[in-house]
Parts: C-alpha cells; sequence; structure tokens
C-alpha cells in the first residue's frame, strides 16, 4: 500500500520514526504553549537556537549541530525568563531584541562559510531523509526527559497557566515553572534542529495543539490528540512526497510538507468543528419550534 511502502526503505524509516517522535513531543509541548499563549516565545526560541547550530556546525560538523543547538537553547531559555520577568522593557520588545540580535550572529557567521547559501537553506528547513540512527537518538532521549519533566510538573504548570495568581499566593515558584516551560519548548526546538530546521518547527508545536483545541475543549483529551496529530501529519507527509517525487517527477521538501499536513488537518478540524456547531444550533431550534408549537396546540 502507499502508505507503508515508502517506509521499506531504511532512510524513509528513519525519517518517520524522527517525525513520529518529534510530532508527538512537539504536539505535547505545544498544548502547553497553547494554554500560555506562548507561540512568539516558540518562535523567538526557534531563531535564537540557530547561532548555536551555527557554532555546533562550525566546530564539529555535523556531529556538533546538536549540542550547539543544545547549549544555545538552554542560554537562550534562561535569557528570555530573565528578559520577560522584567517590568521596565514589555515582553515583546524584550523578545524582540533577542530574536534579531541572535539571530544575526546566526547569519552572519553562516556567511563566512564556503558555500554558506546551501548550509543555511539546510540549518532553516532541516533534512528530514538525511536523519542517522544517533539522531533518532538523541530525539528520544530529550522526549524522554522533556514528557518526565511535564508529567512531574504537570500540577503546578496546568496552576500556572489558568490562574498565575493563585499559582503565586500558593507558594509556587512562577519564575522557575517559566524556566521550565522555556527550556522545554528549547529541547524540542534542539530535536527537531536537523530533521525540520529552525523554521518549521514552530509548526510543530503551534498547529497540531490548535487544530486539537480545535476539536475538544477538554484537557484530558487534546493532549494526546495533539500528539496523535503530530505524528500522523510526520507520517502522511513523508508519504506524501516520497508519492509526488517517485510517482509524478514533482520534487516536495519532505518538511515543508509535513507542515502543509498539519496545516489541512487544522483547516479540516475546524470546518468539522462549525458543522458541528452548525448541527447543534439547528437541533436547538428545531427543539425551541416544536415546544413553541406544543404550547400553542395546548392553548
Amino acid at each position: 500500500m502507499i502508505f507503508f511502502e515508502p517506509f521499506q526503505l531504511p532512510f524513509m524509516a528513519r525519517a518517520l520514526a524522527e517525525l513520529v517522535v518529534l510530532g508527538a513531543l512537539a504536539g505535547t509541548v505545544g498544548v502547553l504553549v497553547l494554554l500560555r499563549r506562548l507561540a512568539f516565545v516558540s518562535d523567538t526560541l526557534t531563531h535564537t537556537v540557530f547561532p548555536g547550530v551555527v557554532i555546533g556546525h562550525i566546530m564539529a560538523g555535523d556531529g556538533g549541530v546538536f549540542w550547539g543547538a543544545l547549549a544555545a537553547g538552554v542560554v537562550t531559555a534562561v535569557l528570555l525568563t530573565l528578559l520577560t520577568a522584567r517590568r521596565r522593557v514589555s515582553e515583546d520588545a524584550a523578545l524582540a531584541v533577542l530574536l534579531t540580535t541572535l539571530f544575526a550572529v546566526g547569519v552572519v557567521l553562516v556567511s563566512r562559510q564556503t558555500g554558506f547559501t546551501s548550509d543555511l537553506t539546510a540549518f532553516l528547513f532541516g533534512r528530514v531523509l538525511t536523519v542517522t540512527e544517533e539522531q533518532l537518538v538523541q530525539t528520544a532521549v530529550v522526549t524522554a526527559l522533556v514528557v518526565a519533566l511535564l508529567a512531574v510538573l504537570r500540577r503546578p504548570l496546568l496552576l500556572r497557566a489558568f490562574d498565575p495568581v493563585g499559582a503565586r499566593a500558593a507558594g509556587i515558584r512562577v519564575g522557575l515553572l517559566d524556566l521550565v516551560v522555556n527550556v522545554a519548548v528549547a529541547l524540542v526546538v534542539v530535536a527537531a534542529v536537523k530533521a525540520v530546521g529552525t523554521i518549521l518547527v514552530i509548526a510543530l508545536l503551534v498547529v497540531p495543539a490548535a487544530t486539537a483545541r480545535a476539536l475538544s475543549d477538554r484537557l484530558v483529551i487534546i493532549v494526546p490528540l495533539a500528539a496523535l496529530l503530530g505524528a500522523a501529519a510526520g507520517w502522511l507527509g513523508l508519504v506524501a512526497s516520497y508519492e509526488a517525487s517517485i510517482g509524478y517527477g514533482l520534487r516536495l521538501a519532505s518538511g515543508a510538507t509535513v507542515v502543509l499536513v498539519l496545516v489541512g488537518l487544522y483547516g479540516l478540524a475546524h470546518a468539522a468543528a462549525f458543522a458541528r456547531r452548525r448541527a447543534k444550533l439547528g437541533q436547538a431550534a428545531r427543539r425551541t419550534a416544536s415546544e413553541d408549537l406544543d404550547v400553542l396546540e395546548a392553548a
């Protein structure tokens, strides 16, 4: 079948494993991003990790990308937490300064290297079809760490998301929780940087959670549904790009195709939610009309 045939190839199987794990991880963390309205913070993190990616590549080649991104991600998470805690500078201004400064540093570093244009494209948009077994292990370790962290701190994280004043009154260290969230987002970016790049990872963080939110109001459903949607989009995106390339001679970037599948699922979810709301309104209108008719007949 078309949905399984491509993954008989080893490089496609590795790409599938990477995207399924990344999709599930980003979907889970993305729910927290959605609840806290941290989309701009996540976008900032995806850009500020870029200079670490470049420095790691310059110092140790492809093997240094993960560690450079990890160092940059942790530093960025700490800086974001400190800057956004300040009251003299608005959060948007602090994020914009950090984003533009560090991303510009990354571009300058890349421009100093031979063939920087192709390198820049790879860093920004990823190369999921070149995923190695070592990278799969790194992604699995990051996923285990992030999921364990969120599981242990789920109650204070949810209280911080829904009632920050109450969280402070309860003695919860809100600043430390904000750092945890920023580090979790940074780790997702680090895990995804070679597969989908620093740009497309924002879609993995935001779109699955937003899609799940359109389908349900219950958090117990939204979290696993977001993880499932992220993983499914990775699978369907790879199938679509493979079939377009092999069957029709139309080259499609795998990472970008995954994002387009995510956006398509998002549109379908909103269409389904709209249809459900209309059906409920129609039922309510018919019920009201029936009750009015009963009243008239009784009179």
